[in-house]
């Protein structure tokens, strides 16, 4: 053996940490819109040659699923060295979605030397899924152990389920459905309107680094979607904020934690990517030319864990315990968790301890390595 193939032998033994973007050239979306040249990027964690675990981020994620000890990932506590999923065992890969804004095409970025804003096309979770499966066989991956994901994350799972049946060999969905309600959609269409009525979001066209109060405001909303009442009522008692100097108005924290939230938002997320996304989840249905979402269910062949969250307003338990009891008659192996919590929706991103152990076990099953 020479040494080059030496070093190559020891890299697969050592957890290695890499983020960059992966080019996969022109891309027909499924409005029938092309971009000509498309780029995602990525974080990529664990040791090559092991299982690889494709994970999915949500509306407001990124790329950044592990992170550095420096800067820890949205999903340090599940996934890491030594952790559920381990990335001494596990290969992990997370792409920043297509019409995200960091790193990947999307409204913040540029064609010719123009920034798209609002001239970028709408795209669908479809999209989403269809141009990560084509970077992953780029990276020369041609099947996984998983694919896992929370909210829009999850919506991705559920559709690299249909769109792919055979690429992995499990699926994780969290605090998702097959289709977003009429109530999800409500809420999003409040967020929506909240930033095209901003007077600074000037159709789309705002300079660079504008940070909009509509997109503040969206963001307030979610918040409010994202945790149960007894979180917000348990937290905040309804304590009043003492009022700054020159103030004559008192302020409650639940009002200034909002403020917080929104005002940290839109530092750092750009509004026209912001408004695709959510006009991705709003349209996303597994069952769309499919003959309904039930029906699309029969084209699963993946071991499937549906984990759901109480005080989700979202997306409540009924919906994914009804697809996993109706893989279950297609003789689909199919289990579903519902995991007791007061922060709602936002479960899958706190308490690891009640929801992570289903997926250890889902994924135990035994997994060839692959030669990369």
């Amino acid at each position: 053996m020479n040494f080059e193939n030496l070093q190559q032998d020891e890299s697969k033994k050592t957890p290695q940490y890499e983020t960059g973007t992966i080019k996969i050239g022109s891309y027909q979306l499924e409005s029938g819109e092309k971009l000509d040249s498309v780029e995602l990027a990525y974080e990529r964690a664990g040791r090559r040659g092991k299982p690889v675990i494709v994970v999915c981020h949500a509306l407001t994620g990124n790329q950044y699923a592990v992170g550095t000890e420096e800067n820890p990932g949205w999903w340090s506590g599940l996934i890491g060295a030594g952790g559920i999923i381990d990335t001494n065992e596990y290969d992990v890969i997370t792409f920043n979605v297509l019409g995200g804004c960091s790193g990947s095409t999307g409204p913040a970025g540029s064609k010719q030397g123009r920034r798209y804003g609002s001239d970028f096309p709408l795209v669908s979770v479809r999209d989403m899924v269809h141009t990560q499966y084509k970077a992953l066989t780029q990276m020369g991956i041609s099947s996984v152990k998983a694919v896992i994901g929370g909210s829009l994350g999850g919506m991705q799972a559920f559709e690299w389920s249909i769109s792919y049946p055979d690429f992995a060999d499990t699926i994780v969905i969290l605090a998702a459905a097959p289709e977003l309600s009429d109530y999800g959609i409500a809420f999003n269409s409040i967020a929506i309107q909240s930033i095209v009525c901003d007077p600074q979001f000037q159709e789309g066209q705002y300079p660079e680094g504008t940070q909009l109060k509509g997109l503040e405001i969206a963001r307030m909303v979610g918040m409010v979607t994202y945790r149960s009442d007894a979180m917000y009522n348990g937290r905040f008692q309804r304590e009043i904020k003492t009022p700054q100097e020159g103030s004559s108005s008192a302020q409650y924290q639940v009002e200034s934690y909002l403020l917080y939230q929104g005002e940290k938002l839109a530092r750092r997320f750009d509004p026209n990517s912001y408004l695709r996304l959510l006009h991705a989840m709003n349209s996303h249905d597994i069952g769309r030319g499919r003959g309904g979402w039930k029906e699309a269910l029969r084209k699963v062949k993946a071991k499937t864990l549906f984990i759901s969250f109480s005080g989700d307003l979202l997306y409540p338990g009924e919906r994914l315990r009804e697809a996993s009891d109706l893989l279950y008659s297609y003789h689909q192996s199919a289990l579903y968790n519902h995991v007791d919590t007061k922060f709602g929706h936002d479960g899958f991103l706190a308490e690891y301890s009640k929801w992570s152990f289903p997926i250890k076990e889902a994924l135990s099953a035994k997994s060839k390595e692959v030669a990369l």
